[in-house]
């Protein structure tokens, strides 16, 4: 009878009540969970162990949230990111997603909407690692995708996406000269049950354009007004 380990998922949370209270309403959901404090003594734990989601606030002793994700992401591309903070601005989520996250809580919150996101991003994740094992490569004009690697390359030179601009481009070159909506693009990356708007999906195509279109001189992800995005060639 084959037996599979629980999902691990590490709690970065320097509120002791808090990352308890987490810990606890993940493993009542089966889920392998554990807890650091401090932004250093996680960036050993994520340098030396394996997790499948980070659960990290921003405010942190030792390093912030954004330093410990933007470096994490240098080390690894594909595990999902959640990140709690006391912030609700728009520049404070964005700056999140620059950095590499994959999902945005601001406290206070409802335990079991943090139970149901990490949830929705663990299988989001499974789902990409599937497909991936199964389209090698995607081609759209000169740009390539390597699914296995999570590698994306225009002209031969190789492009450094964080995990959404990733997720985003992958879905535009599957359905290259097809529009896909931002409520697609929303339903199918973030999943139904997120809080996520358009304007999210805007901010991330503009992340797209700099550094898939801007540095090449080419415009191949384009807007239809009222519709959404695709990529096309001229």
């Amino acid at each position: 009878m084959l037996t599979f380990a629980p999902m691990r998922i590490l709690i970065v949370e320097d509120d002791p009540t808090l990352n308890s209270n987490i810990i606890k309403a993940l493993k009542h959901e089966e889920l392998q969970a554990e807890g650091v404090f401090d932004g250093l003594l996680a960036e050993k734990l994520l340098r030396r162990e394996a997790y499948d989601c980070i659960v990290m606030d921003i405010n942190l002793p030792g390093k912030t949230g954004y330093d410990l994700c933007k470096d994490y992401r240098t080390l690894n591309t594909t595990t999902p990111v959640l990140m709690l903070t006391a912030f609700s601005e728009l520049e404070d989520k964005v700056k999140g997603f620059e950095c590499g996250a994959d999902d945005y809580l601001t406290k206070p919150f409802y335990m079991r909407e943090l139970v149901m996101r990490v949830k929705a991003l663990l299988k989001r994740a499974n789902q990409q690692q599937t497909a991936s094992s199964v389209n090698d490569i995607i081609v759209a004009g000169d740009i390539s995708i390597h699914t296995a690697q999570k590698k994306v390359t225009r002209q031969g030179t190789e492009i450094a996406l964080t995990p959404r601009e990733y997720q985003i481009l992958k879905k535009l070159c599957e359905h290259a000269g097809e529009v896909v909506s931002k409520k697609d693009l929303i339903s199918e990356i973030w999943g139904s049950a997120l809080d996520v708007n358009t304007n999210t999906v805007e901010v991330y195509v503009n992340f797209l354009r700099n550094k898939v279109d801007k540095p090449f001189e080419k415009e191949s992800i384009k807007t239809k007004v009222g519709f959404g995005y695709f990529i096309a060639f001229e």
